[in-house]
């Protein structure tokens, strides 16, 4: 049978509707996770055509998954951190949607006073078990969706919950129509699809879904959650690994639409912000992340990551405030006590601070040299050098020029007799056996032994700050 696809414009054959495969003995894919070796990636050179959709956007979890890898927040701490969000995600909702616990008082507590500020973005969701008494605190708190976990491979389903593919098939749509039921949007949480049979439960699971949408008029989200993050952005990669492949069997086999699917990846072979670019070019509009990437094991996707690709990928910043990010770091480090990792991109002290002597020297003269882009301008963040025994005067220079807030006329070169005075005290400090980099405040002391009255000047400039 042919029809015309009004999106691609095309005539083509109509979609093969796939049928639940309920097997006896679960498919763990051996060939591909053998347990005792490295996963293997797999090929089958099955190409699939990029469809970015309309419009595209990001989810949080750091209330949620994030949390869960770290001390808990107080209920002031995820006030504050809810309002950095609003800011970072602007007031289009780039950052759409934020997901909270329930459980606890203290939960209920921190949703209360989020949802007192009255922000449009992002909406307050939740994450729940699967029970009745669970969907009415749902609805007590005035929340419109929820997460509900449907775990989808056969590692899941037969040597975890000891069910068969129908089994567990139809627990789950009984769950999501408890939701329907009670007026609320379930947010399908696809757990482990990375090692889920995609034809046999999860393509036909996903139809069944969308059935039940059309029946009740009510929007179902799918997340596909990449649990153990094998998923693999590569073209022509088999499934289950296949990102590609995974949105775009969701929208052409089970009719899932682009608004409806969501991603959510984890870290562990260091491929969870191309996934989640991949997710988004091959149809998912949205992808689910934490701030700072904290989570499980390796953490989710970094929510900070994500607004920078989207701005790469659509040219805009589309109102997100950038500042923001950096201010996020340091609640984190300051009000939290999280330990940011210094090299960490956006974030780290160290993202855009160099050492070495020849990139100092490039800084010196055009920051744009060495600079991923004007840091300072975008996120707040001037480019630094931390000084040590491979800094060189133009390292020593542009640290006095960066940390004493000198511009144009009034900045310093490596030549000026300060800076060569500061010079042989770090050389004498490394000479001696340091092995450490220079802190701000130690080479503030050797800037005023120096010239004690050049720097009273230079900290007038500093203050302008």
């Amino acid at each position: 049978m042919l029809e015309f696809d009004g999106k691609s414009n095309l005539l083509e054959q109509a979609n093969y509707r796939y049928r639940l495969q309920d097997v006896e003995e679960p498919n763990l894919y051996r060939e591909l996770y053998e347990y005792t070796s490295v996963p293997k990636i797999a090929f089958n050179h099955r190409v699939v055509p990029l469809h970015m959709p309309e419009e595209i956007w990001i989810t949080d979890t750091t209330f949620r998954d994030g949390q869960q890898s770290c001390s808990p927040f107080t209920v002031d701490q995820i006030v504050a951190l809810y309002k950095l969000l609003a800011r970072l995600g602007g007031p289009k909702g780039i950052v759409r949607q934020s997901e909270f616990f329930l459980y606890t008082k203290k939960d209920q507590e921190a949703v209360r006073k989020c949802m007192e500020l009255g922000l449009p973005f992002p909406e307050i969701t939740s994450w729940i078990r699967a029970n009745e008494k669970d969907f009415e605190l749902v609805k007590e708190m005035g929340l419109q969706e929820t997460g509900i976990l449907v775990s989808c491979s056969d590692y899941h389903i037969f040597k975890k919950m000891h069910m068969t593919r129908r089994q567990a098939m139809d627990k789950y749509l009984g769950i999501v129509r408890a939701a329907l039921d009670n007026g609320i949007r379930p947010r399908c949480h696809f757990e482990d699809i990375t090692r889920a049979d995609f034809y046999g439960f999860v393509v036909p699971f996903a139809t069944e879904l969308m059935k039940l949408a059309k029946e009740s008029g009510i929007r179902i989200k799918i997340r596909a959650c990449d649990t153990l993050g094998y998923g693999v952005s590569f073209p022509g990669v088999a499934l289950p690994r296949s990102v590609p492949g995974i949105m775009y069997g969701l929208r052409h086999y089970a009719d899932v639409p682009s608004g409806w699917l969501e991603w959510h990846g984890h870290n562990d072979f260091y491929k969870v912000v191309t996934n989640a670019d991949a997710a988004w070019l091959y149809g998912c509009s949205s992808v689910n992340c934490a701030l700072l990437g904290i989570g499980e094991r390796t953490g989710n996707c970094p929510l900070e990551a994500m607004a920078i690709e989207y701005a790469q990928l659509r040219g805009t910043q589309d109102g997100m405030d950038f500042t923001a990010i950096t201010d996020i770091a340091e609640f984190f480090e300051k009000d939290i006590g999280y330990v940011v990792p210094p090299r960490t991109p956006f974030v780290g002290r160290s993202f855009n601070s160099t050492r070495a002597g020849i990139h100092a020297d490039g800084l010196l003269k055009d920051e744009e040299i060495y600079n991923i882009f004007d840091t300072k301008l975008i996120l707040n963040r001037p480019a630094t050098v931390a000084v040590d025994s491979h800094s060189g005067l133009a390292g020593i220079a542009h640290w006095m020029n960066g940390y004493f807030n000198l511009k144009g006329e009034n900045t310093l070169d490596k030549r000026h007799q300060v800076v060569n005075a500061v010079k042989e005290k770090v050389d004498a400090e490394y000479e001696s056996g340091r092995n450490t980099v220079m802190g701000d405040e130690e080479l503030e002391q050797m800037v005023f032994a120096a010239d004690p009255d050049f720097f009273e000047e230079l900290m007038a400039h500093k203050r302008i700050l």
